[in-house]
């Protein structure tokens, strides 16, 4: 994946910094003897289908591409068998010329919840850490944003990303990069907002990335964070002993409260908590396209607001806050 037009519109910019170290993080990130699916990705990739992209929907529940001539329908068989080869889709949904790509997650339905709070995304240059493959980037592109730099370390993301990125084409400044938030420069501020969501809670050190993430905002930037939380008061949180939710990489979810004190403790202002939902069922499940285990098996049987190990059942919470 050429990365040229990214580099161009990084240089002679507060972004040149990470210009000048992105193609060795990359070269990194995809060495294919750290990645043994890589080349059979690569290959996919390789093999989809050149299909005129007429009409690309991007302010819509489903990121869509519409062909206004007649597609070959084992074209389309065999397009669907190739974007299968890439599984599991996580976050989406999609629909590529007719192909409906039903992820785990019906993603559309947290930036429903989120983007009535956020200011006006049209010709801000965004950071969207955790990115996964890249749904709410290319919503963000939609609501008008400049450019979108999505970030995620898994290589199966990006290649998901790439799938969707043939079939829309290169008319977006998107971007989505291999990467952990920690190989962004530091305290480079060189963004109008930045996403984090889906993210806090597996990072060792909460705090740390926070800082992390408002030394990535220009001075009234906008930060919009979304995770798990618990109820209780301020100052408590909750550390798993081993798993939570069957996932070994949690490692504290704290109250609203609480969160709201990390906040104002790393210098962030106008803290606004602007959703608080429990995941459903229908929010978070297994598909077609994603056949591992999802929330339902989760969460306890007898007791669906408790996990399986006995914790209190996903509660998200969504804030948005500022930078002086």
């Amino acid at each position: 994946m050429s990365m040229e037009s990214l580099y161009k519109l990084m240089e002679d910019s507060d972004l040149e910094p990470w210009r000048q170290m992105l193609p060795a993080q990359l070269l990194n990130a995809y060495d294919e003897k750290r990645h043994g699916n890589l080349m059979q990705w690569r290959q996919v990739l390789a093999q989809l289908p050149k299909l005129d992209a007429d009409t690309v929907l991007l302010d819509q529940a489903q990121v869509e591409v519409q062909s206004h001539s007649a597609i070959d329908a084992n074209v389309l068989e065999q397009t669907r068998e190739l974007l299968q080869q890439l599984c599991p889709w996580r976050k989406g949904p999609y629909k590529l010329h007719g192909i409906h790509i039903d992820t785990e997650w019906r993603s559309d339905w947290k930036w429903q919840r989120v983007a009535p709070h956020l200011s006006n995304l049209q010709g801000r240059r965004i950071l969207d850490v955790g990115c996964g493959s890249g749904y709410h980037a290319w919503r963000m592109a939609g609501a008008g944003a400049e450019l979108v730099i999505g970030i995620d370390p898994s290589i199966l993301f990006a290649m998901q990303f790439a799938a969707i990125k043939h079939f829309i084409g290169d008319d977006y400044p998107i971007y989505m990069l291999p990467l952990g938030i920690e190989q962004v420069p530091a305290k480079m501020r060189a963004f109008d907002t930045v996403f984090s969501m889906g993210v806090l809670y597996h990072r060792r050190s909460p705090i740390d990335h926070l800082v992390e993430l408002r030394d990535c905002l220009r001075a009234g930037g906008e930060l919009v964070l979304e995770t798990l939380v618990i109820e209780g008061q301020i100052g408590e949180s909750l550390m798993p002993e081993e798993r939570y939710a069957k996932m070994r990489n949690v490692w504290f979810i704290p109250t609203i409260a609480t969160l709201e004190l990390w906040l104002r403790r790393c210098g962030y202002r106008d803290i606004r908590v602007v959703d608080v939902s429990r995941t459903s069922f229908d929010e978070q499940r297994r598909t077609g396209w994603m056949q591992f285990e999802s929330l339902q098996d989760f969460l306890d049987e007898q007791n669906p607001e408790l996990t399986v190990e006995g914790y209190p059942a996903p509660l998200r919470a969504t804030i948005v806050a500022s930078v002086p």
